[in-house]
């Protein structure tokens, strides 16, 4: 019997190529994306999934009330974590963790390699696993590291290190550190990347800090006891807050916060480890969201979906020309559910060569996929015995459904009416109509978040952020010489060049450089009895000069002897309050008072989600610069970048030079909207591309069934125009309705999108007036070749057909 129905199936395919090509092509292609999307975001979700203890590690969060409203942030006190641990009931083990670059030596070897600062429990409670070495307590000792196999070999040359000697560069010396053991190269889905892991009490800060409750530098991860609860943890810290934190609660209370719906002022809170890579602190509150790889799944099922639905719209329309089949069987004694298993086979059928055809095309374009969108997905993921079965399965329950429709639809025909050839097609007219409505509604919806998302990413790429971000190049200092020294002697160094305007250097990065790092510091302090929280940047005194900064007021920095001053954006000013803010003075320092020098114009030094914030610039060689930039002339840049790249490996040989325009640093801040963009377009354009197929699969057999009517009408003397309009006035009122349905959806959704950007584009009705024409368009280019064929042809040929 299965036998059967499989030979049947086959012969019935093979009869009509052309609508078994078009389902073949439009699900392959839709189930090969589909797949590839769906394992991108299953990486997505897939982070800081491996840790055995992940379920019971949580990260801390500091949230306060201030006048200005909610304030959130990672960063915490080096005296926290031993405090908590030892008064607060529930930890099980606790971390401190700074991450931070270094440079490593071994023999005439030397290495720029990212290191973290941790206490003694980290490998315990995180599950890096050691390959080599002490596995219980790799950094029981202080001078003990631990380096990943990746980082051995490019020191060493072999992983088999343990027992030997490296030298760090901390604050500017070079401190000896023992090798104690060997871990596993980090995965790509772990939030937390390391080559080099050592003990946070060697950390050059650590000293000047370990009592210090008011400053806030590194980040704390903790894991809870059996049966602790995250809320219960949260309700015990209470008092450990105001008893710690009570001075910093007494001056919000003093400057007017409010406290919050509990009556607190200040709280920590604990945030999941599986939930730490899409957690984001906005708006002074704890937003988690997996709103990416969710959308990319989405945009998967929404592929599928529009093939499915051609698929099910040819199925009924073509159920016509098999009414005489229906019958015969039907005659002959077949049964209802003979004759279901009977289509449901062919369904089955072509989903199963879909799928085939569908993963060899995802393998074939998986370079390309991962390229493109920036995902470490690989062969393995596809390759696993569960993802295989679940594949099959989804094909199961896709044919059972998307299949199982037109086959119990024709299976329950009366045998009577099947002899006769006749449908009664008005209820399946109406199926057929709502799937196709909903199938162009969503290519609609993706075109309008494609224009929205692009015209977002342009507004952004193009702003005036008010600095020079096109001529000036940026670089990590990442060498082992003293910063303030390096740049000095760039600027000795490229002094001839004309192609050099001026260099100098900051504490940090503008947008995100090639070295992936970022930093922003923050500092608060007393002014005239109220606290005052301002951006804390250390610059050299041509900072303001090479960034091409505006001085509204007063001056900028002119020599090192203008250390002793400050100079404070407009932001900072107007946080001042006073009216003439160069009368200011600055206790930023215990009994040291900083006059303002001068106010530049607000710029914006965040990424464009967040608005302008109050920012301070200080200068003092004691606090070491982080980044060299350089303004080049805008004549020669390639050689000016190149001047800059030789000067460098001048002077610090053995340090990658990482130089990037700061043009392209602030790409880089947005390259989760730009992956987002190129999906959707990428979704867009396979949605209109498989919308159109059906939209013209769909026609054909339209415009077949209405042959006589045709010549009919020509006979009478209807025109080709009139004809052409008749037969496409159905279709052009479908994708009309879909555009009304899917333009207040787009609306809404984008609309809430655009609120998590401080500078957005205004959603214009131009966008919905572009896809809806664009659909437009797309639908009468797909059906108007074979429409209008069919009104030019001979109505006498039209007649004779039966």
């Amino acid at each position: 019997m299965f036998k059967n129905h499989i030979k049947v199936a086959w012969r019935n395919l093979i009869k009509d190529k052309t609508n078994t090509s078009l389902n073949i092509i439009g699900l392959s292609v839709a189930f090969g994306v589909a797949i590839l999307l769906g394992m991108a975001a299953l990486y997505q979700l897939s982070f800081d999934n491996f840790h055995e203890n992940g379920s019971s590690i949580y990260k801390i969060i500091r949230t306060q009330q201030t006048p200005k409203g909610p304030e959130a942030g990672t960063v915490q006190p080096a005296p926290l974590a031993p405090a908590l641990e030892a008064e607060v009931p529930g930890v099980k083990r606790i971390t401190r963790y700074l991450q931070d670059g270094t440079l490593a030596f071994h023999n005439d070897n030397e290495v720029d390699m990212d290191i973290v600062w941790v206490d003694k429990d980290f490998f315990s409670m995180f599950s890096f696993p050691i390959s080599n070495g002490n596995e219980k307590e790799p950094l029981n000792g202080i001078s003990s590291v631990v380096l990943t196999k990746k980082a051995a070999d490019k020191l060493f040359g072999s992983t088999d290190v343990i027992g030997k000697t490296l030298n760090l560069l901390v604050n500017g010396t070079q401190k000896p550190f023992t090798v104690s053991a060997i871990t596993d190269d980090i995965v790509p889905q772990s939030t937390l990347e390391f080559e080099i892991a050592a003990r946070f009490e060697s950390h050059w800060d650590y000293f000047d800090n370990r009592e210090e409750w008011d400053s806030q530098y590194h980040d704390v991860y903790v894991e809870l006891d059996k049966g602790v609860t995250a809320s219960g943890f949260e309700n015990s810290t209470t008092s450990f807050v105001d008893l710690h934190y009570k001075e910093s609660i007494d001056i919000l209370k003093r400057d007017g916060a409010s406290p919050d719906s509990n009556g607190r002022f200040m709280d920590l809170k604990l945030v999941p480890m599986v939930d730490v890579h899409f957690t984001s602190l906005k708006n002074g509150t704890i937003q988690i969201s997996r709103s990416m790889p969710y959308l990319i799944l989405g945009v998967a099922f929404l592929i599928l979906f529009i093939a499915c639905v051609n698929y099910i719209n040819m199925s009924i329309a073509k159920s016509a020309k098999r009414l005489k089949e229906i019958g015969m069987r039907k005659t002959l004694g077949a049964q209802k559910k003979q004759l279901f298993l009977q289509f449901w086979s062919e369904s089955l059928f072509v989903f199963l060569v879909s799928i085939s055809i569908g993963v060899l095309l995802s393998l074939v374009f998986l370079n390309e996929f991962k390229t493109m969108f920036n995902t470490h997905i690989s062969v393995e993921m596809l390759l696993k015995p569960m993802v295989i079965l679940g594949l099959l399965g989804l094909v199961l329950i896709i044919s059972m459904f998307v299949g199982g429709y037109p086959a119990m639809l024709m299976s329950r025909l009366g045998t009577i009416q099947s002899l006769k050839g006749k449908l009664e097609s008005t209820g399946s007219n109406k199926v057929r109509d709502i799937l196709m409505v909903f199938q162009f509604g969503i290519a609609i919806l993706l075109i309008i978040g494609t224009l929205v998302l692009w015209g977002q990413i342009e507004y952004m790429r193009n702003k005036d952020l008010g600095y020079d971000k096109e001529q000036v190049v940026s670089f990590p200092l990442n060498g082992k010489r003293n910063s303030n020294d390096v740049v000095d002697l760039l600027k000795d160094e490229l002094q001839g060049n004309p192609d050099i305007i001026s260099v100098s250097g900051a504490d940090s990065n503008l947008g995100l450089g090639k070295d992936g790092s970022r930093s922003h510091s923050k500092v608060g302090f007393e002014y005239k009895g109220r606290a005052v929280i301002t951006n804390f940047l250390v610059i050299d005194h041509d900072y303001i000069k090479t960034l091409g900064l505006e001085v509204v007021a007063g001056r900028d920095f002119v020599s090192a002897a203008d250390s002793l001053g400050v100079v404070i954006n407009e932001s900072m000013a107007k946080e001042l309050g006073e009216e003439d803010p160069l009368t200011a003075q600055l206790e930023i320092e215990d009994g040291v008072y900083y006059p303002v020098l001068g106010v530049i114009k607000d710029y914006n030094f965040n990424d464009l989600d967040r608005a302008i914030e109050p920012i301070t610039f200080f200068m003092s060689r004691e606090w070491g610069l982080t980044y060299a930039y350089a303004k080049v002339a805008p004549q020669n840049m390639a050689n000016s970048y190149d001047a800059l790249e030789r000067t460098w490996n001048k002077l610090e040989p053995n340090a990658t030079f990482l130089g990037s325009f700061l043009d392209e640093n602030v790409d880089r801040t947005f390259r989760s909207e730009k992956t987002t963009a190129k999906m959707i377009t990428s979704g867009s354009l396979i949605a209109i591309v498989l919308s159109c197929m059906g939209l013209f699969a769909m026609s054909l057999l339209i415009v077949s069934q209405r042959t006589k009517e045709i010549g009919i009408r020509k006979v009478v003397g209807a025109s080709v125009t009139s004809i052409t309009y008749i037969l496409t006035k159905d279709f052009l009122k479908l994708v009309l309705f879909a555009f009304l349905i899917a333009s207040p959806i787009a609306w809404y959704v984008m609309k809430k999108w655009l609120q998590n950007y401080a500078y957005r584009i205004d959603l214009s009705i131009w966008f919905f007036i572009g896809a809806g024409a664009l659909a437009i368009i797309i639908a009468l280019l797909t059906i108007g070749t074979r429409t209008i064929k069919a009104a030019r042809a001979n109505p006498v040929k039209s007649l004779r057909t039966e």
